[in-house]
């Protein structure tokens, strides 16, 4: 089953965990020391972020590791980018606001 991708970073253990493993590739046990929480629980949480195709787990022996899928991220960066524009050009009003008052105080 694939979900949504914003499934996967609506919960702010799996943001934790994408930033952990955005660095290098971490088994389950690895995870779960990072957070006060199961090592279940971490494993539901990466079941998640591999059916939204955010992890891929890779077998090393007899350890598996997750590994992110950086390409992945694009899509919310592209959902994000429409309201980058909107944020720029709100920046730029107020650049100009404040360029026009500091001309009127001179």
């Amino acid at each position: 089953m694939r979900r949504d991708i914003f499934q996967a970073i609506a919960d702010p253990t799996r943001r934790a965990i994408i930033v952990l493993i955005a660095v290098q590739a971490m088994t389950p046990n690895a995870i779960a020391e990072h957070f006060d929480t199961t090592r279940q629980a971490v494993s539901k949480h990466l079941k998640v972020l591999t059916e939204c195709e955010l992890v891929q787990p890779q077998q090393q022996g007899r350890e598996i590791y997750y590994k992110l899928q950086i390409d992945k991220m694009k899509e919310i960066d592209h959902w994000l980018e429409q309201f980058r524009k909107i944020w720029e050009s709100r920046f730029d009003q107020l650049d100009n606001l404040l360029e026009t008052l500091k001309k009127q105080q001179q």
